[in-house]
């Protein structure tokens, strides 16, 4: 099967629609990988890269949540209304966001299979 071109700036959703981010992705989807830490591998969506500076919010600012944990380093967004993870941005790299690849019109991450994996259990800050 054949990926859709992804175009930047790209439509991000969550599934209510409540939220629209448009988003210029740092590398299309070559950078896609999925985290082992204890939260990503509850959430279990592929990530793709996109600088600070690539995100916009189109709609919703009003109804993303932000959720926080242990060194409160990355900040992780979802819709207050559906749940869905939007975007996050990385304690491994604070420069850049991680978008939620399942999120952008005309992606499914199951396409893009193999998704390789970052250790987030034994995560470069901890050390």
């Amino acid at each position: 099967m054949t990926l859709p071109e992804i175009h930047n700036p790209h439509r991000l959703t969550c599934h209510c629609g409540a939220v629209e981010l448009a988003v210029t992705l740092s590398d299309g989807l070559a950078t896609a990988r999925r985290c082992d830490c204890s939260f990503c591998r509850r959430r279990g969506a592929v990530a793709v890269s996109a600088p600070l500076d690539g995100i916009r919010i189109v709609r919703g600012e009003d109804a993303l949540g932000l959720y926080q944990f242990g060194t409160n380093t990355a900040k992780h967004y979802f819709c207050k209304h559906c749940g869905i993870y939007t975007h996050h941005q990385r304690r491994s790299n604070p420069n850049e966001y991680g978008v939620n690849a399942g999120a952008l019109e005309g992606v499914n991450p199951r396409d893009l299979d193999p998704v390789p994996w970052s250790d987030g259990v034994n995560h470069p800050s901890d050390r």
